[in-house]
């Protein structure tokens, strides 16, 4: 990695620097457009006391579920448990620390962390366990909590195109979380299908700027889906 191009070659050089006991953003919701590489490479280092926010926390044995396997994550930001009866009963059972966020909530939060916006105020939750404790402000006759926002040490994210200054193209519904998490990092890291020589990217269809990543692999992927439903025939 020199200057502007941001490209790495390999999975160990592209997550150096993760500790144990840091924040890391994960791009992806459930397990559609997960960086499911960098999360193994997580995994292989056995990093542990892990602060994970994500929309959710993959499935048993795939995306973010594989390091609950190793109690590397010791505490979740995210918006519900989903299908992953490991995540669940770790929960249940008071071994993760799990504060869970409305959907909403939880992409502002990071878009707001990326945007350099330290809280906002929002009606979500109102009245409701979400906003105990929180301040109250009334703006035309309604009440909103004050949420503060995220930023991470790490960003993980899957990108689809990227060239070698880092600006990076999302495919379809990998434009979930994805570039939020990509601005609220303080590492930012994207894994893609293809890396294209600089100028072969559309400006006007760049997601992500380069200026917001410091590192880009291109790697594969297996792309499971959670859920396969195919029609009768």
């Amino acid at each position: 990695m020199a200057g502007f191009d941001k490209r790495v070659y390999s999975y160990e050089e592209a997550m150096d620097g993760i500790e144990s006991g840091m924040t890391v953003l994960a791009g992806g919701f459930g397990l559609c457009g997960i960086p499911e590489n960098l999360i193994a490479e997580i995994k292989r280092r056995q990093v542990n006391d892990l602060t994970v926010v994500s929309n959710n926390c993959g499935v048993d044995g795939f995306g973010l579920g594989i390091l609950l396997e190793d109690r590397q994550i010791s505490r979740i930001i995210a918006s519900y448990v989903g299908e992953n009866a490991l995540f669940e009963r770790q929960m249940l059972d008071g071994e993760i620390d799990v504060q869970l966020t409305p959907q909403g909530t939880l992409a502002e939060k990071m878009r707001a962390g990326g945007a350099g916006i330290p809280a906002f105020y929002t009606a979500t939750g109102y009245g409701t366990p979400i906003g105990e404790g929180k301040e109250v402000r009334e703006f035309d006759g309604r009440h909103y909590i004050l949420e503060e926002a995220i930023k991470g040490d790490f960003a993980i994210v899957k990108g689809w195109k990227a060239d070698h200054f880092g600006n990076v193209i999302y495919r379809k519904t990998a434009q979930n979380f994805n570039p939020l998490a990509a601005t609220a990092g303080r590492i930012t890291v994207v894994e893609v299908e293809e890396i294209v020589e600089p100028g072969e990217l559309d400006p006007a269809q760049i997601h992500t700027p380069g200026i917001y990543v410091d590192r880009i692999i291109q790697g594969t992927f297996e792309k499971r889906i959670e859920k396969r439903t195919v029609r009768e025939s």
